[in-house]
C-alpha cells in the first residue's frame, strides 16, 4: 500500500515480527511524539533552475526595497503581475438554494459551461493599487495591454524605473519579452522569477483571495457576470487593501537551499 492507517501499521509491526502485539492508538501515540504522519503526503517540485537561488533573491530585494545593493528611490515602483487563466462560467442546473437554520447554502453539482474567460491582474507591491483586466485569451498581446493600462499612467509613466516581477508564463516569458516591453516602456525592469517559483509572486497571495471570496462557488449566468464581479471585487479589494506583509527573506532562501541540498546528495553506498 501506499498510505497505511494507524491500524493498518500496528498490523504490518506484528505480521513482522516486531512486537507480539499492539493497538492502533499506541502506534498513533509514538507517531504523535514524534510528529510524524506517514498517511499524509504533499507535492513537492524541487527547483530546477541553476540560477534558483540568484532569481529568487533579486526579488527578495525588490520585496526589501533593494535593487542590487542599493535602495529604491521614492520615484521607483515594483509591480507584480500574472494571469488568472480559463474562469469557466458555470450555470448551475437547478438553482442554489440559499442557507438555512442548521443547514448550509446548497449548490447544484451539475452545471452547463458558460464558456471561461481570463483575469489578468497587476499589484503595486508597496503601494497596495491594483488593475486588472479580462481578455477572452492570454497571450502578448493581451499582456501587453495589461502592461499598458499601467505604464501608461501616473506615475509609472514618468517613474525613473518602474519593476515588473513576472514568472515564466508563455506570454511574458525569457529575453524577447525583456526586449518586447523595455521597447514600449524605456522605463520598465523585468525581473523574472525561477521555473516554478511563483509562490514567490505577490500576486498569487491576490489571486488566491479572488478564488475565496469571488470564484467559490461558482455559480454565475454568464460570462459577463464573472467579468463584473471580478472588476466590482477588484475595486472593493483596492479600497481597504494594505501592502502583503511578506516575511520570507533572503536569509530563509539560503536556509531553504541548504536544506534542499541535503536531500538531494547521493546516499551513501552499503557496504
Amino acid at each position: 500500500m501506499s498510505r497505511f492507517s494507524t491500524r493498518e501499521l500496528a498490523h504490518e509491526v506484528v505480521t513482522r515480527g516486531w512486537v507480539a502485539t499492539i493497538s492502533g492508538s499506541t502506534v498513533w501515540r509514538w507517531l504523535h511524539e514524534d510528529a510524524l504522519r506517514p498517511w499524509l503526503y504533499r507535492s513537492w517540485i524541487f527547483p530546477r533552475d541553476p540560477d534558483f537561488e540568484m532569481k529568487a533573491g533579486r526579488v527578495l530585494d525588490l520585496y526589501q526595497g533593494v535593487w542590487e545593493g542599493k535602495k529604491l528611490r521614492p520615484n521607483e515602483y515594483v509591480i507584480s503581475a500574472d494571469e488568472k487563466t480559463s474562469i469557466q462560467a458555470r450555470i448551475r442546473n437547478h438553482p442554489t438554494q440559499p442557507s438555512a437554520a442548521d443547514r448550509p447554502m446548497r449548490v447544484e453539482h451539475e452545471y452547463t459551461r458558460g464558456g471561461a474567460l481570463n483575469y489578468l491582474a497587476a499589484w503595486d507591491v508597496r503601494r497596495a493599487k491594483l488593475f486588472g483586466r479580462c481578455e477572452s485569451h492570454t497571450g502578448i498581446q493581451p499582456f501587453g495591454r495589461l502592461v499598458a493600462q499601467v505604464m501608461s499612467q501616473e506615475p509609472y509613466c514618468s517613474a525613473a524605473r518602474v519593476f515588473w516581477i513576472l514568472d515564466n508564463g508563455s506570454s511574458h516569458r525569457g529575453q524577447a519579452c525583456v526586449q518586447r516591453l523595455q521597447e514600449a516602456w524605456p522605463n520598465l525592469v523585468a525581473v523574472h522569477l525561477p521555473v516554478h517559483a511563483s509562490w514567490l509572486n505577490h500576486i498569487e497571495i491576490y489571486f488566491s483571495i479572488v478564488q475565496r471570496k469571488v470564484l467559490t462557488p461558482n455559480d454565475v449566468p454568464s460570462l459577463e457576470a464573472i467579468e463584473d464581479r471580478l472588476l466590482a471585487f477588484q475595486d472593493r479589494y483596492e479600497a481597504i487593501a494594505q501592502p502583503f506583509k511578506w516575511k520570507f527573506t533572503r536569509q530563509d532562501l539560503s536556509n531553504l537551499m541548504a536544506r534542499l541540498a541535503q536531500h538531494t546528495e547521493p546516499l551513501p553506498r552499503c557496504a
